[in-house]
């Protein structure tokens, strides 16, 4: 007997540049050994230097492609990356309502790695108050927590701590506080707190301009671990872990001028000494 495949479901923006949003969470789920389905809230036109513009999809049409995934394919667990506006929360938490709950993986996306605003300054409220209360994990990074609580952005891993319970405060979902912005030269530190433990997750800080995606890949990569049926912990553990190697071998890779992405297949992908290619392993 066949094995039921795990799907994953991903709801954000697509990134032409390929790096980040629906294609950076298409590539992880692929990587980590689940299906992905998608629906695409947002167009954007933009590389590894800039969003030169985006182009939002009617809240209908987003509606409809939720409902053509979820009325078919058992999707065990959902990632929800750029949402864009006011009307899109709006869609999206009503869509998501009309199905039997599962394991949701917010990452609130407010601003792309070039420094470009991905979410209208008056939807965060509806962030607030419609999704993050249907969320199962929220993935802050440290100016996003700091945008969620309406205080200031942590310069300290001590402030990560002290910044914990305001944003235990919006919501009952578990917590991943990424700290990535904090100016340290050797370990990126993460806070993972389920509201009665916090957990310190450290990896080694590699020293790359090759960061494009970051965010989403983290989080579609905990998604994925979702699916496959592991524990939340388990799961925001295994992600880190995939995303500190995806990171310590962007270097490999050679896309655009600007922020590049990480390297999604860095357990495919090798570099050949004699061949600047690349070529599965």
């Amino acid at each position: 007997m066949i094995a039921d495949t795990a799907i994953a479901m991903t709801l954000a923006g697509s990134d032409s540049g390929g790096g980040a949003g629906i294609q950076a969470d298409l590539k992880t789920f692929s990587a980590l050994g689940v299906f992905g389905a998608s629906v695409i809230t947002a167009l954007t036109a933009q590389n590894t230097r800039e969003v030169r513009a985006i182009l939002p999809i009617p809240a209908d049409f987003i509606r409809s492609q939720i409902q053509a995934v979820l009325d078919d394919l058992n999707v065990a667990a959902i990632k929800i990356g750029m949402l864009g506006d006011v009307a899109t929360i709006e869609c999206v938490a009503k869509a998501l309502s009309e199905y039997p709950a599962r394991p949701i993986v917010l990452d609130p996306v407010m601003i792309a790695k070039s420094g470009d605003a991905l979410l209208q300054g008056d939807a965060i409220n509806s962030l607030r108050s419609l999704l993050l209360p249907r969320a199962s994990l929220i993935t802050p990074n440290l100016p996003e927590a700091a945008r969620l609580t309406d205080r200031p952005e942590p310069r300290s891993v001590q402030e990560m701590h002290d910044l914990l319970p305001a944003l235990h405060s919006l919501t009952d979902a578990a917590i991943l506080l990424k700290g990535g912005h904090l100016q340290s030269d050797n370990q990126a530190i993460d806070l993972f707190s389920d509201g009665t433990q916090v957990i310190e997750l450290t990896s080694k800080r590699y020293n790359t301009g090759n960061t494009h995606g970051t965010g989403c890949t983290l989080s579609s990569a905990i998604t994925a671990f979702l699916a496959r049926q592991m524990t939340l912990p388990d799961a925001v553990r295994a992600g880190k872990h995939y995303i500190s190697n995806a990171i310590k071998t962007a270097d490999m890779l050679k896309v655009g001028s600007g922020h590049g992405p990480v390297n999604h297949f860095h357990e495919w992908w090798h570099q050949d000494s004699n061949n600047p290619s690349y070529i599965p392993n």
